[in-house]
């Protein structure tokens, strides 16, 4: 069975974004764009709500940015062939290999894992991983927590009312001081 993986980059304080909405303090150095590309290969399909599809509609044409390095433009293959789902009250239309879903989270989810398919069901974004993590749709969480305090924003971790216990399954710090966790949810 596919596993459903939450990650992003988080502050040490438990953030994804600050109280502003800015997230600047996450531009990653290469070692860590790296293991982002390392991880996206594995993926075989992304869940994605409205603001981070809209926030990754960048990638869509970054092919053409003469600017980008050469680990950039990898990215931009990799996810631009990427199939991505797309939960959205308020969009009519979606672009690239992306679509908007059809139907809940849960039974989004459910159906994915019933696929023959390979890579793992990536969720992007908080709220649409807390409505998963709430479900117990969760396998692994994935951070790569940077030595920032940003006191307050939008919180890497859904704010429920349960526990949940985790096996941490590895770990990596990179000379940025970055730490890369990876949990598995413990069943």
């Amino acid at each position: 069975m596919r596993s459903v993986t939450y990650s992003m980059n988080v502050s040490l304080d438990g953030y994804i974004a600050g109280p502003d909405g800015g997230f600047n303090w996450t531009e990653p150095d290469e070692d860590v764009f790296r293991s982002w590309i390392d991880e996206i290969r594995h993926v075989g399909v992304h869940l994605l709500g409205r603001r981070l599809y809209e926030t990754m509609l960048y990638w869509e044409t970054a092919d053409q940015d003469p600017s980008l390095d050469d680990s950039r433009l990898e990215w931009a293959g990799i996810w631009n062939s990427l199939p991505k789902v797309v939960f959205s009250t308020t969009l009519s239309a979606v672009q690239g290999n992306a679509r908007l879903a059809s139907g809940g989270l849960a039974e989004e989810i459910e159906r994915l894992r019933a696929e023959p398919g390979t890579g793992d069901i990536a969720i992007g974004g908080a709220t649409l991983a807390a409505a998963a993590a709430a479900s117990g749709l969760i396998d692994e969480y994935r951070t790569r927590l940077y030595p920032v305090l940003v006191g307050g924003g939008t919180p890497f971790f859904p704010r429920h009312e349960h526990r949940v216990d985790l096996d941490l399954v590895e770990t990596r710090t990179f000379s940025s001081k970055v730490v890369y966790l990876r949990y598995r949810v413990a069943r």
